[in-house]
C-alpha cells in the first residue's frame, strides 16, 4: 500500500492499528477524533501556506465604573 518510515504498511496493518485505537478510544470517541484530527490538519495547511482568516473583530468590553462603598468616601 505505501511506505511509511521506510516500513511497508499494507491492509493488514492498518487493520490492527485501528482496531487498538477502537479499543482505546471507543466507538463513540473515533468520529470525533478524526473530525478534530481533520480540522488541525486544515489549519496546519493553511499556516504553511501563509492564508490568515480574518477573525470577526472582538467587541470591547465596556467598562464599568466602580463606586466606591458608602461611608469610604473622602471627606476634606
Amino acid at each position: 500500500m505505501g511506505t511509511v518510515g521506510g516500513m511497508d504498511v499494507g491492509p493488514a496493518e492498518l487493520l490492527i492499528v485501528l482496531v487498538i485505537a477502537l479499543v482505546l478510544f471507543g466507538g463513540k470517541k473515533l468520529p470525533e477524533l478524526a473530525r478534530s484530527i481533520g480540522q488541525a490538519r486544515n489549519e496546519f495547511e493553511k499556516g504553511s501556506r501563509g492564508e490568515k482568516e480574518d477573525p470577526a473583530p472582538a467587541e470591547a468590553p465596556a467598562l464599568v465604573e466602580a463606586s466606591a462603598p458608602a461611608g469610604t468616601a473622602d471627606q476634606a
